[in-house]
């Protein structure tokens, strides 16, 4: 009788098992997406001579708008929301001068590696959403040391639902790259590129991706 009774309680929970919401395990998610980064600000430098001292050539340098890639991989959270890790790529190109006849310093590639957090404001298939993440910025230009910086994102997008399981999204994101104002810039094994007069370097990118939920 004992048993029975113990039988009779695990089936009256099955119901209640199967009613409970797909949300409530724990969401993994995988989202490509691609998009356009925007140059947003330069950053203010001395030139170096050959004996790493400052000279009195002083000029902006900024990174070349220009498409980009990325990936994000996370899980939901039940706020709604989600925590991710976020890979960002941009071929670019780094300049300096003027605006209209900037002068080519160096290929570079930019990468953004962060973690971050999403808050979601549902209403049916379109979920509006705001965004905030922290990481590193990796700048690598051809011939001279890789640099790698504290970066913070913020950012807002909505999401589409297609199924369950698949949705489009887009966003825009801001991302500000703390430079450090007494380092040198971009060095080999011989010599420095510049001196940095600049704490702060703003981007922003445009995204448009898919989200892949199981």
């Amino acid at each position: 009788m004992k048993y029975a009774n113990r039988l009779f309680a695990i089936a009256s929970l099955l119901p209640l098992s199967l009613a409970l919401p797909a949300h409530a395990e724990p969401e993994l998610f995988i989202a490509p997406y691609g998009g356009y980064s925007f140059g947003g600000s330069s950053f203010d430098i001395n030139e170096l001579d050959a004996d790493n001292a400052e000279t009195d050539n002083k000029q902006s340098v900024g990174i070349e708008e220009a498409s980009h890639y990325g990936i994000m991989l996370g899980i939901g959270t039940n706020d709604p929301g989600n925590i991710y890790l976020l890979y960002s790529r941009q071929s670019s190109e780094l300049k300096s001068g003027g605006l209209f006849t900037p002068d080519l310093v160096a290929s570079l590639d930019v990468d953004y590696i962060h973690l971050g957090g999403t808050l979601f404001f549902p209403s049916g298939d379109f979920q509006p959403y705001i965004t905030a993440s922290a990481g590193v910025t990796r700048m690598m230009p051809d011939d001279w040391s890789t640099e790698t910086r504290f970066s913070m994102g913020i950012g807002g997008g909505v999401e589409y639902s297609l199924t369950s399981n698949f949705a489009l999204f887009a966003d825009i994101r801001g991302y500000a790259t703390f430079i450090d104002s007494d380092n040198s810039l971009f060095c080999n094994e011989n010599e420095c590129l510049w001196h940095v007069t600049s704490d702060l370097m703003w981007q922003a990118q445009a995204n448009l991706g898919l989200k892949v939920s199981f």
